[in-house]
């Protein structure tokens, strides 16, 4: 039996493939503010929340952030949405199947509650699924600082020795390894070697490819097969 009682999920890249939404938002938003980003200056600030994944590129083209730029992308972000499909292949069984198996289930995302929510609505996976669930807005300090993730284990009552997190990000692998928690890695994002180099215990190719068993602690280290 494995020793993990509770599994703690990232959402963007993880559960809902919205980072090409959050991208091509970013991209018109910051366009309004004289900001001429391509969509490859995003990648070195996924997983650290909107302010930061919007607030880098634009300082990297001289312009200074302002949470009115996060206003508006959200805004253009919430309107593609409902048109997208964004739940990955396998995220609802999984889940079921951790439900089934007694897990304790949280959500940590750097985004905020109103992109968390809407996620989730449109990916039809229940808010009520989760015993937790901690948004950027919770925590002062953002990915790869290890604080949502003990927020996430705090709120189910779970040993950070006896949680797993399921990440697709560097900064989100660094962080779950700083927090003293198992990590497996979806090669959704990022290739495996990136997962692996930033600390992560088994990395699948997608979260349809996880299987129970590498949530346990004694599961020995590995890439994805």
């Amino acid at each position: 039996m494995s020793r993990i009682e509770g599994v703690i999920f990232d959402m963007d890249g993880v559960l809902t493939d919205s980072e090409p939404v959050i991208n091509a938002a970013a991209l018109a938003g910051l366009r309004e503010y004289g900001v001429r980003a391509e969509p490859e200056d995003f990648k070195p600030f996924v997983g650290m929340g909107e302010d930061r994944y919007i607030g880098g590129v634009a300082e990297k083209y001289g312009v200074p952030y302002s949470v009115e730029m996060k206003r508006r992308v959200y805004e253009i972000y919430l309107e593609i949405l409902p048109s997208m499909h964004i739940v990955y292949p396998g995220v609802l069984e999984l889940l079921c199947k951790l439900r089934t198996a007694r897990y304790r289930l949280a959500v940590a995302s750097s985004a905020d509650r109103v992109k968390v929510v809407a996620n989730l609505e449109t990916a039809g996976v229940p808010l009520t699924w989760f015993g937790a669930v901690v948004t950027g807005e919770d925590v002062a300090r953002k990915k790869p600082d290890p604080a949502i993730f003990l927020a996430a284990a705090a709120r189910l009552d779970v040993h950070v020795e006896r949680a797993c997190v399921v990440e697709d990000s560097p900064s989100g692998v660094e962080a779950a390894k700083r927090a003293g928690m198992r990590c497996v890695g979806v090669a959704q994002t990022f290739d495996p070697p990136v997962l692996l180099a930033a600390g992560a215990d088994c990395v699948r190719p997608t979260v349809a490819d996880i299987r129970i068993e590498d949530l346990d602690h004694t599961a020995p280290r590995r890439g994805a097969e």
